[in-house]
């Protein structure tokens, strides 16, 4: 096989078509990255690696179809065929020396991911997965390229034939598609050559058992027909009589069934034991808290995707194939809404969007809308939408969650309205939701208390002051039990029934704005742009960065010494902070002594071993979509941290799984420096290679 593999390789390097072989593949791929990652800044070379597969369905029948059908042509293959060579090591050493041309292309392409390294952060696991996957689909193109060519002795019939056939590998999951949206048994048999597909999850990031034995099993199958189509050739030389030609379909029969065989038994192992997620945010990851939550379900679940299975979004499929994995009382089925358009009907009034989940239990079921799915930003150079987060694991947690609770233990929060509240963002209000906390407005002034379901009541930035009838129900509704989160700020004025609250449970706010003079502490040095110390807790759990944005803030003191409180710190200024007095015109009198610090931003409160707590921060803005983006997510995290504590007290124990970030961010490069890496990559190092190829096969002719 050695010999074989060296005479080929030889013959690559000694003609042109090796030489070109390499240098379209990577004149293609450079163009590429040029456009998508030098210029567009994207971080991940799989868009490069997925844009250019269908590149090889052209080169690969350029550089494959001479590989045997030349030796059938020229009659070489009789001294080989009839050598003390076993066929199956002469097909391997051609399929071996091919792949090497391919491997070095894949080895230069594989230096790109520490390039764009240079220029900010890049996913390196799921960079090399996507590269690990390209090179095997690669090695299956050239495979069955190698197979087709010993089918004739035309090269340009075995070219021609060998790109239908790849086509079709290509195309295959549009084409059942198009037989049946829902599968049926000619799909099934046509879906197991479906190269294109197996491609998929390399590109998003996951390194998947399956996909790897499929095309690892298209590369032997390819290569054992190639060799039963020699074989029977290499006997009727030899033998003057029957051919084997009955042997030669039999065992081709054996080898397919044994490749589908071996492809079904690894795709009945569990997701989580074939599928190694090696995205940068661990996208595909399930959190521990969905694991215990799913694995512990005493009711049946029934998740029917709106969509067919091969028409849904592979990421979320991925998803739902682990979740699955975890329990067998949670089942999930695809409607092919072409075959089914009313399914729908017997869940919800409209109908869901393509590709939206309906959670079922006996009880009640919900909607998850496709477009809950993603978060969406927008890219304010490009103003083109983009997907900042993912959030599949939490809508579907929350989902089951909602149907499976008993209907009296529908936590709810009430939203304090009537005296000039500042809304909470959106993005907290999803958080509610994803809770299944059922949120509602409450204006004291209609009722006589507190309702008796409020689980959190929320008081967001009150500019004007409560009532004093109003404070004393909500100090009933905390002595009872009741949890209260309240957000003030600086300018609120003075609030004496607020002040009056907050006095009884030993918090005292200090006039004017806090200004930090810890440059640690601060954002974008602005020294009433705070970030204070995050203290741990089981309200800050949750945030990774160790980051919250609170602007604008008024500071706290507690009593310390009043034993029948206990407190817990939430966010806490240095010793360097001051609270400054403000003037008419809103700006801080840095010329004031002012109260030095350190000050509470952030403080809960409840009673010793009593239920019943007091959660307070002094920036009102702290709950605010704009904050929140600016530590990325953070403050939200915080909000969630209170929320789950306070439906835990429930005896609920329900999970609130945060949305995941979709990508990182792009790549900081200059123009001059991207033109000098594509250049080099798409038109130099492939101009020396057909340079090479020329002046090598030209040196030869002139012998």
């Amino acid at each position: 096989m050695l010999a074989i593999f060296k005479r080929e390789l030889r013959a690559c390097f000694t003609g042109i078509t090796g030489w070109l072989f390499m240098a379209v593949v990577l004149a293609l791929f450079g163009l590429y990255f040029f456009v998508y990652n030098m210029l567009s800044g994207y971080p991940y070379v799989s868009y490069t690696l997925s844009s250019m597969a269908f590149i090889m369905l052209i080169a690969v029948p350029i550089l494959t179809m001479r590989i045997i059908s030349e030796d059938r042509r020229s009659r070489a293959d009789q001294l080989i065929l009839t050598a003390p060579v076993s066929v199956w090591k002469i097909v391997f050493g051609k399929f071996l020396a091919l792949g090497a041309l391919f491997t070095i292309d894949m080895l230069i392409i594989s230096v790109t991911p520490l390039v764009m390294s240079l220029y900010g952060t890049v996913p390196m696991g799921e960079s090399y997965t996507a590269i690990l996957g390209f090179w095997l689909y690669g090695l299956a193109c050239i495979a069955i390229g190698v197979f087709v060519s010993g089918l004739t002795e035309s090269q340009i019939i075995a070219a021609v034939l060998c790109f239908v056939i790849l086509f079709l590998g290509y195309m295959m999951n549009n084409i059942c598609t198009l037989i049946s949206e829902s599968g049926n048994i000619v799909t099934k048999i046509l879906g197991c050559y479906d190269l294109y597909s197996a491609l998929g999850p390399f590109m998003a990031g996951t390194l998947d058992l399956t996909c790897v034995v499929y095309l690892i099993t298209v590369i032997l199958v390819a290569l054992l027909l190639a060799v039963q189509i020699i074989e029977k050739r290499r006997w009727s030389m030899s033998v003057r009589h029957i051919g084997l030609g009955a042997f030669s379909i039999a065992t081709i029969v054996t080898i397919v069934a044994a490749g589908v065989l071996i492809n079904f038994g690894v795709r009945k192992i569990p997701t989580e034991y074939t599928s190694i997620d090696a995205t940068y945010n661990g996208m595909f990851k399930l959190t521990d808290e969905t694991r215990e939550y799913v694995t512990a379900l005493d009711q049946d679940i029934d998740i029917y995707v709106w969509s067919s299975e091969g028409q849904t979004d592979t990421t979320l499929k991925e998803t739902l194939n682990r979740l699955e994995d975890l329990s067998p009382r949670l089942k999930v089925k695809y409607i092919t809404p072409s075959e089914q358009p009313n399914f729908y009907s017997s869940y919800t009034t409209d109908e869901p969007t393509a590709g939206s989940m309906i959670v079922v239990s006996d009880q009640r079921s919900r909607v998850v809308d496709y477009n809950d799915i993603y978060e969406h930003g927008m890219d304010y150079q490009t103003y083109a939408q983009t997907i900042e987060a993912y959030d599949a694991e939490g809508q579907i947690i929350s989902a089951i969650e909602y149907v499976t609770m008993d209907a009296e233990q529908m936590p709810k929060a009430y939203i304090l309205e009537g005296h000039k509240e500042t809304a909470l963002g959106s993005a907290f209000m999803e958080t509610l939701a994803k809770a299944n906390i059922t949120s509602d407005t409450l204006s004291l002034l209609k009722v006589e208390a507190v309702p008796d379901d409020c689980q959190l009541l929320i008081i967001n930035g009150a500019m004007s002051d409560l009532s004093s009838d109003d404070e004393e129900k909500i100090h009933a509704y905390i002595e009872n039990g009741g949890n209260v989160l309240l957000t003030t700020s600086y300018d609120a004025g003075h609030q004496p029934n607020v002040e009056k609250l907050l006095g009884i449970y030993g918090i005292t706010k200090q006039d004017g704005i806090v200004m930090e003079y810890d440059a640690g502490h601060i954002y974008q040095k602005v020294a009433y742009y705070l970030l204070p110390e995050v203290v741990d807790s089981s309200y800050t759990g949750d945030i990774d960065n160790g980051y919250v944005f609170a602007p604008f803030a008024a500071g706290f003191t507690i009593d310390e010494d009043n034993a029948d409180y206990e407190y817990t710190d939430i966010l806490v200024t240095s010793d360097k902070a001051k609270a400054m007095t403000v003037n008419e015109q809103g700006e801080a009198d840095e010329n004031a002594a002012g109260v030095n610090g350190p000050f509470y931003i952030g403080v809960a409160v409840n009673k010793a071993d009593e239920a019943g707590s007091l959660i307070v921060f002094g920036s009102m803005d702290v709950f605010n979509d704009d904050a929140d983006e600016i530590v990325a997510g953070s403050n939200n995290a915080l909000f969630k941290g209170i929320v789950s504590r306070h439906v835990n007290e429930s005896n609920l124990d329900l999970p609130v799984i945060p949305s995941k970030q979709y990508t990182v961010s792009n790549l900081v490069i200059s123009s001059a420096t991207g033109v000098i890496v594509g250049v080099f990559l798409m038109l130099l190092i492939p101009i020396a290679m057909i340079a090479s190829g020329i002046a090598i096969w030209g040196s030869r002719r002139k012998r």
